[in-house]
């Protein structure tokens, strides 16, 4: 169940994405950033997948928790910075740029 929300939060960020990029250029960016998210999701999920085989023992595995879940949730974890950095910040206006015009 966990992996579903996970998977629900990457369909979310991604049209947050395309929607954010298609609205200041055109739909080629938008496009553009879905494969970017696409790409970093599955190098990412195959990085932490590989971690999570390691750490994870599988006597621990149940219908709510696996490894494939904590791989998820280890690629949550830079994917909240890869999302903020490019899609949510927004340049800041210096001072001098503000006031020059």
């Amino acid at each position: 169940m966990i992996e579903v929300f996970i998977f629900y939060l990457h369909i979310v960020g991604a049209l947050y994405g395309f929607t954010k990029n298609w609205q200041k250029s055109n739909v080629k960016e938008g496009i553009f950033a879905i494969l970017i998210i696409g790409l970093f999701f599955s190098i990412g999920w195959a990085l932490t997948g590989t971690i999570a085989r390691l750490i994870y023992p599988d006597s621990w595995n149940n219908i709510y928790f696996t490894s494939d879940t904590l791989s998820l949730v280890l690629l949550l974890i830079p994917e909240i910075f890869f999302f903020y950095i490019f899609f949510v910040k927004d340049k800041v206006v210096s001072k001098q740029e503000l006031y020059s015009e």
